[in-house]
């Protein structure tokens, strides 16, 4: 269950994320609103834009990998086959030192191509949070909804808005506390904030608001105005409920039924375009076999999801869909002009001024290193302190830069290691 709406999203990762995201909605809704366009969905749209824009970086990083691993790949599998079966300590290290080898022949890390994706992802997760609690984000139109509740508050509201929090399962009515004698001006808001244009009118039919009702009436239809998309479609409504409905007209029916069918079209294609950048793997591989699995099963989900859900979360898949289908297509066109042997000439140099930086030998490669500490550990166990003092030395003059930081930091620690021991 989702928290309330006027509640922002408080979790440890994606609680500042949703805030700064919130802070852009809020932003892009004022701007608009200086221009007289005060439409949800269309902030919606452009929010969407804005922030995947800003994650253009990430997904290029992520391309250049995937561009990079068509190159890798042949000898990464052969590898893999080589040690296909053998479970033993000295094979699984020998493979991962070969695996090294490649990653560092082609300069590419192999967390480079998990990275980005695990940076979007709370981003994209804090993205929905706040397109899905609109209120609790963009003040203008909290402001509304409080307009409303203030004035509520002189009113015998309790029972009539009781019901009305138990009838939206959203809610999570459980960690309001004691609802019994009274609701705060913020509960009441996250209430209002679920209501679809029948509530507002049975709340407007109810003679215990009759006091208020100008008050509900304008700030009402104003929240409808912003909510309005535009053709009668409303961002709070759900498809389904509005297709089911015998008072919508049959245009609007049609429009609804458009958000779930677009949200299938658009994660299709964007998919089609990036798999047409990504190198095929072997048909007979689960894993491979599993991704197209996924890649055919997911745009149905979402369009299942958007059937359900109100129509300003579908305009918001939509709308990143369009975007990064767009995105793709010059990527795409980006990538087929890269020269891979170029890229994996920078890729080697930026993994040499690492390991400068670091003051460890650049022409000392991982595998070398790995395999002397391997053999010094040996050594270790056959000769007792000898070995591990060949240990230290051969550790220090294979792979640190004479008068390097890591250097010296290794004989300081070396030489108080000689300290303890006396």
């Amino acid at each position: 269950m989702f928290n309330v709406f006027l509640t922002q999203h408080d979790g440890f990762i994606l609680g500042p994320i949703a805030k700064l995201l919130g802070l852009i909605l809020n932003a892009i809704f004022d701007f608009l609103a200086h221009f007289g366009i005060e439409n949800a969905g269309l902030c919606i749209i452009v929010f969407t834009f804005l922030v995947n824009a800003l994650m253009i970086p990430l997904t290029m990083k992520q391309q250049k990998f995937t561009k990079l691993s068509s190159k890798m790949n042949p000898e990464i599998m052969k590898v893999q086959e080589k040690y296909k079966g053998k479970k033993d300590e000295a094979s699984l290290r020998k493979q991962q030192l070969e695996m090294q080898a490649i990653y560092e022949k082609y300069g590419a890390n192999p967390t480079s191509g998990c990275l980005p994706m695990l940076i979007t992802f709370p981003i994209m997760f804090a993205l929905y949070r706040v397109i899905y609690n609109i209120p609790a984000y963009v003040g203008s139109i909290k402001a509304l909804y409080e307009n409303i509740a203030v004035k509520m508050l002189d009113t015998d509201y309790l029972s009539i808005m009781t019901d009305y929090a138990h009838k939206f399962t959203n809610l999570n009515v459980s960690k309001w506390g004691d609802i019994s004698s009274s609701i705060s001006t913020d509960h009441l808001i996250d209430i209002m904030s679920q209501f679809k244009a029948a509530d507002w009118s049975d709340l407007l039919s109810n003679n215990t608001f009759s006091s208020i009702a100008d008050v509900i009436q304008t700030n009402s239809d104003r929240i409808m105005h912003i909510n309005n998309f535009g053709f009668g479609v409303n961002i709070a409504e759900t498809p389904w409920q509005q297709i089911a409905s015998s008072a919508v007209p049959t245009i609007t029916k049609i429009l609804y039924i458009l958000i779930p069918v677009l949200a299938i079209v658009t994660q299709m294609l964007q998919t089609k375009l990036m798999m047409a950048n990504t190198p095929q793997a072997d048909a007979n591989n689960p894993t491979a076999a599993t991704m197209k699995s996924m890649n055919t099963i997911m745009p149905l989900m979402s369009g299942a999801f958007c059937l359900t859900l109100p129509v300003g979360v579908g305009i918001y898949w939509i709308a990143g869909a369009v975007f990064r289908s767009i995105q793709q297509v010059f990527v795409n066109r980006y990538m087929e002009r890269m020269d891979v042997d170029e890229l994996i000439e920078k890729n080697k140099e930026k993994q040499k001024k690492k390991k400068e930086k670091l003051g460890i030998d650049p022409n000392v490669s991982m595998e070398e290193l790995a395999k002397t500490r391997t053999s010094s550990i040996k050594d270790k166990a056959k000769t007792g302190a000898s070995g591990d003092e060949s240990y230290k030395n051969n550790i220090t003059q294979s792979s640190y830069k004479s008068g390097s930081i890591a250097a010296n930091a290794h004989m300081l620690d070396r030489n108080r290691g000689d300290k303890e021991e006396k």
